[in-house]
């Protein structure tokens, strides 16, 4: 194990809510600075320590992704540029609910319960009520807390937090950060759909192994990794030919194989695939494997995101939300008026937001068609004029052309008027199992 690794098993053998730095890394451990920093950063990015302004590295405990619509009071200090006036102990802690404390004393009790976040003002026996009732408190308008709200939030590891900004900004800025948060959650991952214990061959295995191998488990394509588990290369079914059985694998292998890591998004990997040909990804983390992915695995998971229903609403939403569409076998037509969140400096709608409505009602159209899985491969689009706020719109798409590997689509899109607004041509990789 390198000293890397033994620094972050160290840090997660650490009690929650532990204070780390490089410093003290790196005298309890004996490595250099430079490997201790690297290490936490790494950890960081793992979800077991996060960083707070003027608190320093804390060790927490991992939010796992179907917790990912809740938030710890660090995060919370983030979001809304907080300073941290007592109860650093707890700043690791998973908030569950908010409460805004415009109500009288006896009305916010009930409201009360433990792990929430109280939004306040400088209303001292609100905030102590807060902490009784095991609650966080968050001060708006800059103001700050007596000495003894402060000793109370340490004694009972609670954070009391203070921002410049008022409640509603608050308030805000926080349900954008959750709504951030389901979008994200939404998005699959290529650690979702990974196979975590894959089959695979050293370069010390020999072809005749490797057939042996073949019949056991009926897969074509194995990744090759060295005495480490560090991933070296692949071999396919190609590489079997004009080879005989005493030959190593190590030898005959491809060495540059093309690999993805755990955060990887599906999409961007079906992309890859698509272009690149390829039928299976070695995952990585660092240069050790950890996993695969197949073709099938992105097809199905791909499939899979078109069935679900949003949890929170992207920006392409918020948009197609306003539009109607009726298909009819090769061709649909969609119409809609122009929105707000489409608009440029100037008024009218931007070229960015109407190539975005082309290009994705183009793909709703090819992958009716059939069921299938698109990629864009290419779009040429030409705008004839522009279009104003509130405008309706109408949208034509007709399949032109369907082969084997591609498909193209022609968009047409025109105004109340029935004049031409732009044209486009799309072509997409029809990605198949």
């Amino acid at each position: 194990m390198s000293k890397h690794e033994d620094i972050i098993k160290y840090i997660l053998s650490l009690e929650v809510g532990t204070k780390i730095s490089v410093r003290s890394i790196a005298n309890d451990l004996g490595v250099s600075d430079g490997t201790a920093y690297r290490a936490i950063k790494d950890s960081d990015a793992l979800g077991i320590v996060t960083t707070i302004p003027r608190v320093g590295t804390v060790r927490i405990e991992k939010v796992e992704k179907k917790n990912i619509e809740m938030l710890t009071y660090g995060e919370v200090i983030n979001i809304v540029d907080g300073t941290l006036l007592g109860g650093k102990n707890g700043v690791y802690k998973t908030l569950h609910r908010f409460v805004i404390g415009a109500m009288t004393i006896d009305a916010m009790e009930k409201y009360l319960i433990a792990d929430c976040l109280l939004i306040v003002g400088n209303r001292e026996e609100a905030q102590k009520l807060a902490l009784m009732n095991q609650c966080g408190v968050l001060i708006t308008g800059g103001f700050t807390c007596s000495d003894e709200i402060k000793k109370l939030a340490n004694e009972r590891c609670l954070p009391i937090i203070s921002t410049t900004y008022d409640t509603f900004t608050v308030a805000s800025m926080i349900n954008k950060a959750i709504s951030e948060n389901l979008i994200k959650k939404d998005i699959v991952l290529v650690e979702d759909i990974m196979e975590t214990s894959p089959y695979f061959l050293k370069c010390s295995n020999t072809v005749g192994e490797w057939k042996k191998i073949m019949l056991e488990t009926k897969h074509q394509r194995y990744p090759v990794v060295d005495e480490e588990g560090k991933l070296i290369g692949i071999v396919t079914l190609k590489e079997l030919s004009n080879n005989d059985d005493s030959d190593l694998v190590g030898r005959i292998m491809h060495k540059e194989p093309i690999t993805v890591t755990p955060k990887t998004t599906v999409a961007y990997a079906a992309h890859i695939m698509a272009w690149e040909g390829i039928e299976m990804f070695p995952v990585v983390k660092g240069k050790t494997l950890i996993g695969v992915i197949t073709r099938r695995d992105v097809i199905k998971a791909l499939q899979f995101m078109d069935r679900q229903p949003q949890a929170a609403e992207t920006l392409e939403d918020l948009v197609l939300k306003n539009f109607e569409f009726k298909f009819d076998n090769d061709k649909a037509y969609f119409s809609g008026k122009i929105t707000p969140e489409m608009l440029d400096p100037i008024g009218t709608a931007s070229w960015s937001s109407l190539n975005m409505l082309v290009s994705t009602m183009g793909i709703m159209t090819l992958r009716q068609k059939n069921n299938i899985n698109v990629l864009v491969d290419s779009i040429n689009t030409y705008f004839m004029k522009p279009v104003q706020m509130d405008s309706k719109i109408h949208i034509y798409t007709s399949i032109i052309d369907t082969g084997r590997n591609f498909c193209k689509v022609q968009i047409d899109m025109f105004d109340n008027k029935r004049e031409l607004i732009a044209k486009t041509f799309l072509s997409a990789k029809i990605l198949r199992r």
